[in-house]
């Protein structure tokens, strides 16, 4: 759907915080805060998929969870098809549940494990009373063509199944309710890699036919690679990079994604190019370092980097970065 101005977005989010208070040490220290996400902003059109990437503990699971109202976010604006969603109490919240679902990255660990696989699927449909019991039993046949699973495996129950026959059961279940905005929580990472891009197939194949858009958060920037129309790469809670994929794999600017992007292309065997090894460990989010966060294991860091902290800004038309320098 291409609509013309800027009401082709669907999702708009603006300065997202999530903040979680942790137990004290002692009844005279101060609280410590954990900053799970610390000031994202990005839009997603109709249609399209933006791939959020990053290392574990980067806050990009808990963006996708707050979108959804998950978790609750401790400051910033969420647009979801012009609907401030930050502002709706949760009766409001419902019937809007509907038009966005959630694939979880482990498929067993989502399903009940006492209920059958037609059932599972149905559930949605109970809760939000949609048809009635035959109108549901009829669509989640139509789910099960849908996503490639026969129909007498509706009386099996999870443990039944491979884990990629498990994570179509994950999808036909986030389908059921004909959303519009579907969150990918790292959905094949538990999968073998042949599995992988049997599912991401049948993602892609899903969104053309449905129309449907993504957000897909994964560690994995090959599997990113492929699904996503737009890239933003997450670090220590914030956004460092964020442009289109062709952008990111051809010119990537922001040193943290050339060490991302180097451990993937040391794989494909077309681009020979230098393993930029990243030293030490991701600082601590309740205590991140000042200035650019990224500071502590940028090979280009200098005496700017460890006081001020850049702010993502459009350097080239379409990429966004937050770094100090141009980096060649």
């Amino acid at each position: 759907m291409s609509e013309s101005g800027h009401n082709s977005a669907l999702l708009e989010v603006e300065d997202l915080k999530v903040q979680f208070k942790l137990k004290r040490e002692s009844l005279l220290s101060a609280q410590p805060i954990l900053h799970a996400v610390d000031g994202v902003s990005f839009i997603i059109d109709r249609g399209k998929t933006l791939g959020l990437v990053g290392e574990s503990g980067c806050g990009k699971s808990t963006s996708g969870l707050a979108l959804l109202g998950l978790v609750t976010p401790s400051h910033g604006k969420l647009l979801f098809d012009g609907i401030d969603l930050s502002s709706l109490k949760a009766e409001q919240m419902f019937p809007i549940r509907k038009r966005m679902q959630i694939i979880f990255q482990d498929p067993y660990s989502s399903l009940n494990p006492r209920q059958t696989a037609g059932d599972i699927v149905s559930e949605p449909l109970t809760i939000h009373q949609v048809g009635m019991l035959g109108e549901r039993k009829e669509r989640v046949s139509e789910l099960f063509a849908m996503v490639g699973l026969r129909q007498n495996q509706k009386e099996l129950y999870p443990h039944q199944f491979s884990g990629g026959q498990r994570q179509r059961i994950c999808i036909a279940r986030a389908l059921a309710l004909n959303p519009e905005f579907i969150v990918c929580d790292e959905p094949v990472s538990a999968l073998d890699v042949a599995i992988q891009a049997q599912v991401l197939n049948l993602l892609c194949k899903l969104q053309d036919e449905l129309d449907l858009t993504y957000l897909f958060i994964s560690h994995d920037l090959a599997v990113i690679q492929h699904v996503c129309d737009e890239i933003a790469v997450m670090y220590l809670g914030t956004i460092v990079e964020k442009t289109t994929r062709r952008q990111l794999f051809n010119e990537p600017r922001h040193p943290y994604t050339k060490a991302l992007l180097s451990a993937v292309l040391q794989n494909q065997e077309s681009k020979r190019t230098e393993r930029i090894r990243l030293v030490g460990d991701i600082p601590n989010p309740i205590n991140k370092p000042t200035g650019c966060r990224f500071h502590t294991r940028c090979r280009y860091a200098e005496d700017v980097c460890r006081s001020v902290e850049p702010k993502l800004a459009e350097k080239y038309p379409g990429h966004w970065e937050a770094c100090h320098f141009e980096t060649e």
